[in-house]
């Protein structure tokens, strides 16, 4: 079977920049500033920056500092295999199964809750965590598909959100 062939450079880039929003996200919501995690990194605040950027000629080496810093992992999966394993999955394993970006197609509940936004099929999962948590009294749970109850919980556990402030039970 021949490679596919690798991704278009447009594609790649926005992959970068999406991964740099989400560890971005992460510095964020640890409320950590940019200098102190550049130096639990070891690296400099610009390279940091040029990293949550998505900048793509930053060495994959201090990729992988930067998200060590931030107690994420760096993990390489084939496409198909995205989902998270289980909806039951602790919240330890959940925290690290954040997708680089969100596709609103693949979770019906938050395209529904997301009708405003325009010019974009996809979020970070900062911007999704936020339109569920801000959104949540229009939510239907118990319509959410399995995959899409697995998302919510991961993108609350792992950016720090909850169900805390908005009078609705986690899923």
């Amino acid at each position: 079977m021949p490679a596919k062939p690798p991704l278009p450079l447009d594609q790649s880039a926005a992959q970068l920049r999406a991964l740099g929003e989400q560890l971005r996200a992460r510095r964020k919501a640890l409320r950590v500033s940019s200098t102190a995690a550049a130096e639990a990194a070891g690296m400099s605040r610009v390279t940091l920056h040029r990293i949550e950027k998505g900048e793509p000629s930053v060495a994959g080496g201090a990729w992988a500092n930067a998200m060590a810093a931030l107690g994420m992992t760096l993990q390489a999966r084939n496409a198909e295999d995205a989902e998270p394993a289980s909806v039951h999955a602790s919240p330890a394993d959940l925290a690290e199964w954040i997708p680089v970006r969100v596709r609103l197609a693949d979770h019906p509940q938050l395209k529904a809750l997301a009708w405003q936004v325009h010019g974009t099929d996809t979020l970070s999962p900062l911007e999704a965590l936020g339109i569920y948590e801000r959104n949540a009294r229009h939510l239907d749970t118990a319509a959410m598909l399995p995959a899409e109850r697995a998302l919510l919980q991961a993108l609350r556990t792992g950016l720090g959100g909850g169900a805390a402030g908005t009078g609705k039970p986690d899923v």
